[in-house]
Parts: structure tokens; C-alpha cells; sequence
């Protein structure tokens, strides 16, 4: 029976482990030792609710499992654009693209609050890749990945930086926000977001900044057995820390049945390899089985993760700033700036809450 050590559990969540009998113990000296789940699986695509719904769902049982940490893939929420280079122009790509905007997610909005209660309630931290919207324009989208904490708040989130090949065509450009390590109670989390594995400066910005706990986040199972297990485990070596590797499954039965050719079209099935969590050093430590639905968990050791930065710290003693250092820009670009006499603000500013009256309409701002 094995024993899952936290630092701290709803009352509920603890009730369930005790009748499963899961022993607890709260822990909290360096050697601890945390357990994290992720889902492999496909999301209810062009659905934002049931999505959520779904999310929710799985987050509850992720916690009830045990878990201190619960990771999603790219865009689960809800789903990745597999369409995005097929039929590109035609009436059915034209639906296609319409139904993804609508269905996209503001930050924040209805749909986070629901993610942000269930993280509360299950007392867990969640990452999850969402399709996000922007909130000033409304007409164009995101690759983010949303970083919640387990007391209910957003910790922030991260916008790939800049989409991969096709993806462009739906996707906007991400910005430095994002490339933040968050400390928590259980070791400091990151994430990025598929492509960006490749690209070496993203990475090191959170290598940097010590992670401990990153989320690769991946779109598809075919993808993983690709280069994206390679890229995966090379974070794991070259950050010292536990990567876990997630993608979604799709085949023609999960998605309307008007965009059913379009996933045979583009040979999105569900592939033969799937999502992993991968040890600090880069060896697979767990995979879950191929095309299967599951939430894929283990046990993370940070006595690991200290034993690994001893012989590779990037951050600090394996690295040589006086020769290399890399400036990483956190400031949001604006498209637009107002300027008046005694006032500087940007559109966003402007629409806020409050800075909009009782008479004040954000349509003639």
C-alpha cells in the first residue's frame, strides 16, 4: 500500500483517501515528496462548457487520487484546432474557425471561475492549456497555458510565443508574461507549450528560474512519438527537474459530425504513443498506454530534483553570466495607447471595471 505524502488536502478529498486506504502524513522538511497527475484524453472539442464540465470532473478525481498537482495538454479546453490546414477557406474551414473562436475561453471569466472553485474545493494545483480570447479585440485567440493554485486563485498564465507553422492562421503571438516559475507549496511550477521545446531560450528563461515541476504540454499522441518525447526528456536532463509530458487523443467519434472528414483528412487518430512523466536526468519513469483515456499518476521525489541541480543548475553554478546572460521582456505589447494631458492608459486599462461609470458605455470609450 503505497503512502502519499502532501502538505495539504480538503477534508472531503481526505475522507475519500482514508476509505481507500491510503495512508496520510503531513510532510514538510527538504526531502519531500509530492504526487502529480495529468490526462491524457480528449476534451468535448468545439464545446466549452462540457469541456469544462469535463475538466472539472477530472481535477476532482486527480485530487481524490491523491494528487497535489493536475496538468492538461495543449488547448484542452476546448481542444486543438486539427482542422487548422485543411480546406483552408472553404465553408467548412470557415465554420470550423468561427465555432473555435466562439467557443474560446476569457481570462478571466465564468469558465476560470469554475476552474478556480474546483481547484479550491479539491485543494489542488492546476495547469491546464486552454484556447484563450482576447478579452480588448475578441477576434483573435491563444495558446495559453492557465496556472491555478489550489486556493482558488489564477497564478497567471503563459501564451505560446509564437505558434508553429499552420497554427498561425488561427493563433496570435504570446508575449514574456507567461515565463514565470510559480513557488509552491509543493516545488516551483512551468510549463510551455508544445514547439517551444525547440526553442532554446524559452526554456532555459525557466530553467533558469529554477523549476522543479514543468508541463509539456503536447496537441496530439502521434505528436509524442515524434520528437516530442526527445524534447521532453532533454528539458527533464537539461533543467533537472520532473517533466510531465501530456497530449490529447482525438478521432473522428470525438469531434460534430460536420468536421468528421476533416480529422480523417489530416490523419489525426489517435496514434500508438502517449503522455508520460519523465524523471530529473530525463528517464520515463511512467507512460500511459497507448489510446487510452486515463489519469496517468506518480510519485515525484525532490531529494531528486536536488540531487540533479548539484551536478546541472543552469541558473547558477553550470552557467557563466559574465559571457552569456538573457534578457526576457515581461511587459505586454499594446496595439494601442491613449495619451492625453495628464494621462497615459492603454485600451485594456480603459475597459477595466473600474475605470467605466455608471453612464460610461465600453463601446464609446
Amino acid at each position: 500500500m503505497e503512502q502519499i505524502i502532501f502538505s495539504r488536502r480538503t477534508k472531503e478529498a481526505r475522507a475519500v483517501q482514508e476509505a481507500q486506504g491510503v495512508q496520510l502524513e503531513e510532510y514538510d522538511d527538504g526531502f519531500s515528496r509530492i504526487y502529480a497527475g495529468c490526462h491524457p484524453g480528449a476534451p468535448v472539442y468545439f464545446n466549452r462548457e462540457a469541456s469544462t464540465e469535463k475538466a472539472c470532473q477530472l481535477i476532482e478525481e486527480e485530487a481524490l487520487k491523491g494528487a497535489s498537482f493536475a496538468a492538461f495538454s495543449e488547448t484542452w479546453l476546448p481542444g486543438y484546432p486539427f482542422f487548422h490546414r485543411c480546406r483552408v477557406g472553404s465553408p467548412l474551414w470557415n465554420q470550423a474557425v468561427a465555432a473555435y473562436l466562439a467557443n474560446a475561453v476569457e481570462i478571466p471569466s465564468p469558465t476560470t471561475d469554475r476552474l478556480c472553485q474546483v481547484a479550491h474545493r479539491a485543494g489542488i494545483d492546476v495547469a491546464i492549456g486552454l484556447v484563450e480570447l482576447d478579452a480588448r479585440t475578441r477576434g483573435t485567440v491563444y495558446c495559453t497555458l492557465l496556472f491555478i493554485g489550489r486556493e482558488g486563485k489564477i497564478l497567471g498564465r503563459h501564451r505560446k510565443l509564437i505558434p508553429t507553422l499552420a497554427e498561425r492562421m488561427l493563433w496570435g503571438e504570446g508575449d514574456g508574461v507567461g515565463l514565470t516559475v510559480y513557488e509552491r507549496h509543493h516545488g516551483r511550477l512551468s510549463g510551455l507549450s508544445c514547439g517551444e521545446h525547440s526553442r532554446l531560450l524559452p526554456g532555459y528563461a525557466l530553467m533558469a528560474q529554477e523549476t522543479q515541476i514543468h508541463l509539456a504540454a503536447w496537441r496530439r499522441a502521434r505528436h509524442m512519438t515524434q520528437f516530442g518525447l526527445l524534447l521532453s526528456r532533454a528539458f527533464a536532463l537539461q533543467g533537472s527537474c520532473y517533466v510531465l509530458a501530456v497530449c490529447s487523443l482525438i478521432g473522428p467519434a470525438d469531434v460534430p459530425e460536420p468536421y468528421r472528414d476533416l480529422v480523417n483528412e489530416q490523419g489525426h487518430d489517435q496514434g500508438d504513443g502517449d503522455s508520460c512523466i519523465i524523471a530529473p536526468g530525463g528517464e520515463v519513469i511512467v507512460t500511459a498506454p497507448a489510446n487510452e483515456e486515463m489519469i496517468l499518476t506518480a510519485t515525484l521525489f525532490h531529494e531528486a530534483v536536488f540531487q540533479h541541480k548539484n551536478v546541472v543548475d543552469v541558473g547558477a553554478h553550470y552557467s557563466r553570466p559574465d559571457v552569456l546572460q538573457l534578457h526576457v521582456n515581461r511587459q505586454a505589447g499594446e496595439r494601442i495607447v491613449f495619451t492625453g494631458k495628464n494621462e497615459t492608459r492603454t485600451v485594456v486599462e480603459m475597459l477595466s471595471p473600474s475605470n467605466l461609470g455608471p453612464e460610461t458605455d465600453a463601446q464609446h470609450v
